[in-house]
């Protein structure tokens, strides 16, 4: 039986966006602010609130987003219990047609529609018509959880630069170390779900290297204009 990794889907797209998030927008932040030529204690200062504000902000907005999912998918569910209640017939034909464009016979799909039916005619309508079954069901609490502490683990490592390195090489370590975290992460989330390891890693690196220039610019600017 071969292995599939769709089960992991749910946490692992909040870990994973959590922890390169917690990379890119704190060692962005600090090269920004580095870039437009301040003091450790600013710039130590600037990772930390990232740190703590990115956390919060990942947190919130997975539990937001996860809840919302399991709103509709819940009114879906309470809609499609109100139908099998009002017209059974109707969606037992719905369901053998499902099937039948599949590739089944029509007596084939409609005797499986009926087995099937007989049995939980809610989960395998939900299943079928809706796409929704207990692997893909979000998880709000799980999924902000993970994105925080994602984004905490992901933002330390800039953070432990921005405390270590030497400020006039605040920007070049900074990056430097980003592009191997965000190597690092593009590995670990290509073994984990199965895919290539080549192209999550070049994804990564050429997106977070576009996001650091900007940042990088952008602080430049600031200080040449504001003579920092």
């Amino acid at each position: 039986m071969g292995k599939h990794y769709i089960n992991r889907a749910n946490w692992l797209r909040a870990a994973v966006l959590g922890a390169n998030d917690g990379i890119l927008s704190t060692t962005s932040l600090v090269i920004g602010v580095a870039a437009a030529q301040t003091s450790r204690e600013t710039v130590v200062l600037t990772a930390l609130a990232g740190l703590v504000a990115g956390a919060c902000s990942m947190a919130a907005g997975e539990y937001v987003s996860v809840s919302s999912q399991t709103d509709v998918e819940n009114a879906d569910l309470k809609r499609e219990k109100n139908e099998l209640e009002t017209d059974p017939k109707g969606e037992l034909e719905e369901l053998t047609q499902i099937y039948v464009t599949r590739g089944l016979s029509e007596d084939l799909a409609q005797q499986v529609s009926t087995q099937l039916m007989q049995k939980n005619a809610l989960e395998t309508h939900a299943r079928e018509e809706l796409g929704i079954n207990d692997t893909t069901t979000p998880h709000p609490l799980q999924a902000a959880a993970a994105s925080a502490l994602s984004f905490i683990s992901g933002g330390l490592l800039p953070f432990l630069v921005a405390v270590c390195a030497p400020m006039k090489s605040m920007v070049l370590f900074q990056y430097g170390f980003a592009i191997v975290f965000l190597a690092v992460s593009g590995a670990i989330t290509a073994h984990l779900g199965g895919c290539s390891w080549g192209k999550s890693i070049l994804r990564i690196c050429f997106w977070g290297t576009v996001a650091m220039c900007i940042a990088a610019v952008v602080g430049y600017i600031f200080g040449v204009k504001t003579g920092v």
